[in-house]
């Protein structure tokens, strides 16, 4: 629950710092003394958008931060799920800079606005008037209704096999589209994959046959200058094997008389063992560039027609020629396997209907054994608040198509008066029957929920006198298991907190800020007085606030 809370640089607040206890407390103030801003600036810490407006000093950083005690590890898988470390003291931060930059804390550690969002709402539901109209809501009536039948669990793994339902849904869809609309595109990728399979294409085949042409285009120069080089290794007196022959003589003969010259006598025989090699060479590429007419025009065939499938298939590469027949060869494979997929697809999609099927029955039944007993709570209440005929019911009724939630759509269904018809909720109900209606109904909740603390922010709007003091009474009973906190203007519900915090501005300095302060016994006395008598503290009114208070 919410122990502590500390707001500076908010709107119209500089600093502010709050301890709430256990229980029900009240909040209360005259209109525009702040209220609405200490909420405000509680959703800014639970992960609400941030206002860039709110800064109450421009050229300082705005800090609201929120402490909470955690009774018990309910949380704490929620806080492993995102690493975050799991205590019984939690605090949560945040942060706006004048540059508008928000940063966002949970015990120390810096988190993204979602994860603020996702922990904040399972540590406070706030509850303003105007969320009296969610009522008429159905995916709201829905959620309501399923907090009290507490199947989460069941509707998770409701929405898990959901999940994989519409996988293999669009999955069955998309083989059924590509039957039906790509008969006349098989036929072509079978054309063109024919004409690549007949081609016989091989990797690297382009590359060698570009350079077996350029050999035999030019084998008449190659010749000649073959014949040239071999000329002047080999072939005369003057070619260099010869000279080198007559070289290796007299040194042979000088390392007989200069033992110095052994070394160049090696180096000289292993010059002639090269320059002989690169004789055997040139002379077998000489072999090689023979001019063969018939293997020319072969090759300038198979050239031709490698070229004419690039341009074909608008490629500069020769191997995307192979990459497009792979591509192709599994395309046509894809296709030709397609009814088969089809038959698989639809089998598997029928079994897993029959799984969601059984899941959405489950939810079925516990939701309306939950919506039985929810309908006759929530209609007791009702009656205590001015409404002794009120009938409040829930009908769950089911739809034609799986959704996310499972086959059930959900109305309220309410009745004011005696021996009318119950009747849709939105259809029939006034705005105070809306708001005592959702009093009732978060009273019933807030015993099945785990979330701790409850904000009302003026939820008895509208109404007074005796149904003021059932309100009251209801609130009051609420706090006994929960931490209730709410704003108010009635007497008869502040008098039935525990605590009494004031909201007032102060006008004294440059700019007018708004403070909270617990009030004592006394003071709460005369803070009622004020509220029963226009702000006109009479004796009566005095009197008659001790009565509430006692």
């Amino acid at each position: 629950m919410l122990r502590h809370l500390h707001i500076r640089n908010y709107a119209l607040i500089g600093e502010l710092s709050v301890d709430f206890a256990d229980g029900f407390s009240v909040i209360t103030g005259e209109t525009g003394a702040g209220k609405s801003i200490l909420l405000g600036a509680l959703g800014f810490v639970l992960g609400d958008r941030a206002d860039t407006g709110v800064l109450f000093d421009k050229d300082m950083k705005c800090v609201v931060e929120a402490q909470f005690q955690l009774e018990d590890e309910l949380l704490k898988p929620l806080f492993e799920e995102h690493d975050l470390d799991f205590d019984t003291e939690c605090i949560l931060r945040r942060e706006l800079s004048p540059q508008k930059k928000s940063r966002a804390f949970i015990n120390d550690t810096p988190v993204s606005l979602q994860v603020m969002k996702e922990i904040g709402n399972q540590l406070v539901d706030i509850h303003s008037q105007h969320d009296s109209l969610l009522l008429t809501d159905a995916g709201f009536q829905l959620k309501l209704l399923d907090e009290i039948a507490q199947d989460n669990e069941l509707l998770e793994a409701y929405r898990q096999e959901f999940d994989r339902y519409n996988t293999l849904s669009r999955r069955l869809k998309e083989l059924q589209t590509l039957a039906e609309k790509n008969i006349a595109e098989n036929d072509y990728l079978k054309f063109q994959l024919d004409e690549l399979q007949k081609a016989q294409l091989k990797e690297g085949e382009y590359a060698e046959i570009e350079q077996s042409l350029n050999v035999m285009e030019n084998a008449e120069e190659i010749r000649t200058l073959l014949f040239s080089a071999n000329g002047l290794l080999e072939g005369s007196e003057t070619s260099i094997l010869p000279q080198l022959n007559e070289l290796s003589s007299l040194l042979h003969r000088l390392k007989q008389l200069v033992p110095n010259l052994e070394e160049l006598y090696g180096r000289i025989e292993s010059t002639q063992v090269e320059l002989k090699d690169i004789a055997y060479d040139l002379e077998r590429v000489g072999d090689d560039a023979q001019f063969d007419e018939g293997k020319l025009q072969e090759l300038q065939e198979r050239f031709d027609l490698l070229n004419r499938l690039m341009m074909k298939h608008h490629t500069k590469e020769f191997e995307a020629l192979i990459l497009l027949r792979n591509e192709l060869e599994a395309k046509v494979n894809a296709f030709e396997n397609i009814d088969q997929e089809i038959e698989q697809s639809q089998e598997a999609l029928k079994e897993q209907t029959k799984v969601l099927q059984q899941l959405a029955l489950k939810l079925h039944s516990q939701r309306e054994k939950a919506a039985k007993t929810f309908g006759a709570d929530v209609t007791d209440l009702a009656r205590q608040l001015a409404m002794p005929h009120a009938v409040f019911q829930i009908a769950v009724e089911p739809l034609k198509e799986f959704t996310t939630t499972g086959l059930d759509q959900v109305r309220f269904l309410f009745s004011a008066n005696k021996g009318v018809a119950v009747a849709e909720l939105s259809k029939v109900a006034s705005g105070g029957e809306l708001s005592r209606l959702m009093l009732s109904i978060k009273s019933v909740v807030s015993q099945h929920n785990y979330i701790p603390t409850l904000i009302f922010d003026e939820i008895d709007t509208g109404v007074s006198g005796e149904v003021a003091a059932k309100i009251g009474g209801i609130m009051q009973g609420m706090g006994a298991s929960l931490q209730l906190i709410a704003i108010t203007h009635l007497p008869q519900v502040a008098s039935k907190a525990a605590h009494h915090f004031f909201i007032y501005k102060d006008n004294e300095g440059q700019r007018t800020q708004s403070h909270i302060r617990l009030l004592t016994a006394g003071e709460r006395v005369t803070e009622i007085a004020k509220m029963l008598s226009n702000d006109k503290v009479t004796p009566e009114a005095m009197k008659a606030a001790e009565v509430l208070l006692n």
